[in-house]
């Protein structure tokens, strides 16, 4: 089942900043030439849920819509996944692009995606430590094992 979340400007900065290690690219021959192949990097975000819209955000995520599922999937996003305990939403995502900024343009571009953003808003508040304006807050990664 795919989740979908707002990833905004302040986000992306947060997270770009937070995972620059992460943000390496590999290179690949072709053609006798050197090519830059994107790394995945792996964002993770929190959000309290309001417990009397919980049931409204569970419905909304049990039918995603498919067009919201297209921009993120045009944006190099995959292994999408919003978990949920004790009214904390947990979102894991890994981005494949090589323009973490441009990709996320787009998506807050999409007017499907932003009409999506109109009934998921209402679901969220913001975690006690979250910046001035920010919805769902960057989480540092402090282990991996792949």
């Amino acid at each position: 089942m795919n989740q979908i979340h707002r990833v905004g400007p302040e986000t992306a900065a947060s997270a770009s900043a937070a995972l620059t290690a992460a943000a390496a690219t590999a290179t690949a021959t072709q053609g006798g030439r050197a090519v830059p192949q994107p790394t995945t990097r792996r964002f993770a975000s929190v959000i309290r849920l309001r417990p009397e819209k919980e049931a409204e955000y569970r419905a909304l995520h049990a039918a995603a819509w498919p067009g919201v599922l297209a921009a993120l999937k045009r944006a190099h996003i995959a292994n999408y996944s919003i978990f949920l305990r004790a009214g904390v939403l947990f979102s894991y995502l890994e981005y494949t692009g090589d323009d973490y900024e441009a990709d996320m343009a787009s998506i807050a571009a999409d007017p499907v995606t932003r009409e999506w953003w109109e009934r998921t808003d209402p679901c969220q508040l913001p975690v006690e430590d979250a910046a001035e304006g920010e919805g769902w807050a960057p989480a540092e990664e402090v282990f991996h094992l792949d």
